[in-house]
């Protein structure tokens, strides 16, 4: 009796990769900083902080399935240096998540979870990017995240959560008025070399021409006109960049503002430094905005920026601070390489601009 032939036809490959969604795509952890510690401290409390297996680690929280969300957990907890994976399906607290649980100093705790929030993808990036200012609204937010940082938009909502709680928990973030500022804690002497990473970064990533300038509108007066040499000079020089700033001797002359309008006119990007309201200030600002040209705010006091300036980004300082000087040439520099690069992210949007 003939045996009957089977075939067995291959599967048709597909046409294109299975789609992944955006929970997949996205490097952020899924989970905030505290949320992230709950493994960790399972483990530290029913297995003296010893490396475990992953199905081990589930029983400990009553959890009867280590696959699943709990790999997702296990994930963000990765992402945030809190846990570490020894061998392969294994895991541990690592010191950080130590030093965070069991505080040896009153400052442990907080430092613990701030560092752990600098090792998290997208959060760290997004932190740096906006640290010294005010969040602005979602509209804003949302395109800086999306665009710049390339979090999928359908994940925003879940990443400003994240987002939002983790600074919370590590004391990142203030409130001021209706606005949340973010808080700069880096160290004076971490920023003082010629060039940070993020510099270097940013620097590689915008295209910045030889005779690039940029532009400097401030009161002459001290204290504040001493801030060109002190601050505003070495950061535009930082970004790679020419500073130019109208000659105080030329004021009674006359001729400044055909300095000015030059100035102003040349530049690529522009700083106006807006503590006091001086109203020569606000009047460059009104020409360099007329121009469409981007320009970098910086402020000392909320108060003296005006309402309608608000949506575009504003570097706020702290003079109580004492690596206030350092912070803010950094955090200057930063944001010139960022307005060449997205300049709509400082280029003023009045009515007549915002119904086109």
């Amino acid at each position: 009796m003939a045996t009957k032939k089977t075939s067995h036809s291959p599967k048709k490959a597909s046409g294109s990769a299975p789609k992944r969604s955006p929970a997949s795509t996205a490097k952020f952890p899924r989970h905030s900083v505290s949320k992230a510690m709950r493994i960790p401290e399972a483990i530290l409390e029913q297995n003296a902080g010893k490396s475990c297996k992953r199905a081990d680690a589930a029983r400990f929280l009553g959890l009867g399935s280590p696959a699943g969300p709990f790999s997702v957990e296990i994930s963000s907890a990765v992402k945030y240096g809190l846990l570490e994976q020894p061998e392969a399906g294994h895991i541990r607290p690592s010191e950080l998540a130590k030093k965070i649980l069991r505080p040896q100093s009153p400052n442990d705790t907080i430092d613990g979870y701030r560092q752990a929030v600098m090792n998290a993808p997208d959060i760290s990036e997004v932190y740096q990017h906006y640290r010294g200012e005010n969040l602005p609204d979602d509209q804003f937010l949302k395109n800086t995240v999306v665009e710049t940082y390339k979090i999928p938009g359908e994940s925003f909502l879940e990443f400003k959560q994240v987002f939002l709680e983790s600074l919370e928990t590590a004391e990142l973030v203030s409130k001021h008025g209706e606005k949340l500022r973010v808080i700069d804690v880096s160290s004076g002497d971490a920023i003082a070399a010629p060039q940070s990473d993020r510099l270097k970064k940013l620097e590689k990533a915008t295209n910045i021409g030889a005779d690039a300038s940029c532009f400097v509108m401030q009161p002459f007066a001290a204290p504040l006109g001493d801030y060109y040499d002190k601050i505003y000079k070495p950061a535009i020089e930082k970004a790679g960049l020419n500073p130019v700033r109208a000659d105080a001797e030329i004021f009674a002359t006359g001729k400044i503002m055909d300095q000015v309008w030059s100035g102003i006119n040349a530049a690529t990007v522009l700083v106006a430094e807006l503590t006091t309201r001086n109203p020569n200030v606000f009047y460059e600002l009104g020409l360099a905005h007329a121009m469409n040209k981007p320009v970098v705010l910086v402020s000392a006091r909320e108060d003296d920026v005006p309402f309608d300036l608000q949506h575009i980004r504003v570097i706020y300082y702290d003079m109580t601070d004492p690596f206030w000087g350092n912070k803010l040439i950094e955090k200057v520099a930063e944001n010139i390489l960022s307005a060449i690069k997205n300049p709509e992210e400082a280029i003023f949007k009045g009515s007549a601009n915002g119904s086109k």
